[in-house]
């Protein structure tokens, strides 16, 4: 499980060293996309494969599921952590995200958010004070 919060700062080269705790559910590497927030995902190339399969669209399929096919794999790198455990963050991700020097990695279960730091700071907020209301709408399984 990936859970967590992490703030990380990013090198010159545009690069972001993955916490060591979290290091080790990535250990055939990533697969980097733009979140539908002004965030990336990061997921493990396992649970990647899981993303691939419950979202394969034909040519041919509805325009919204052309749209999201789009921007899930045309927007996804398979990236590989280097020997630091850093990975470097595509440059149209980081302009998707407004990532500049600080990121923050929040755990999401199965996948990493990687935001800027003054938007999961804004996230933050809001879930703050929607909390009640995002408790009341969650159905039992």
């Amino acid at each position: 499980m990936l859970l967590g919060e992490y703030e990380c700062r990013i090198d010159q080269k545009g690069r972001v060293a993955v916490p060591a705790k979290l290091r080790k559910e990535f250990p055939e590497g990533l697969v980097l996309t733009r979140g539908v927030d002004k965030c990336m995902l990061a997921y493990p190339l396992a649970e990647w494969s899981k993303v691939s399969d419950e979202n394969e669209f034909s040519p041919f399929s509805p325009g919204k599921n052309r749209r999201l096919n789009r921007m899930i794999f045309g927007n996804a790198f398979d990236l590989e952590l280097d020997k630091q455990g850093r990975v470097a963050l595509p440059s149209p991700l980081r302009q998707h995200a407004q990532i500049k020097d600080i990121v923050v990695m929040v755990g999401g279960n199965k996948y990493l958010e990687i935001w800027s730091k003054e938007s999961w700071d804004q996230e933050k907020l809001l879930m703050d004070e929607q909390a009640w209301q995002l408790a009341e709408g969650i159905e039992p399984r």
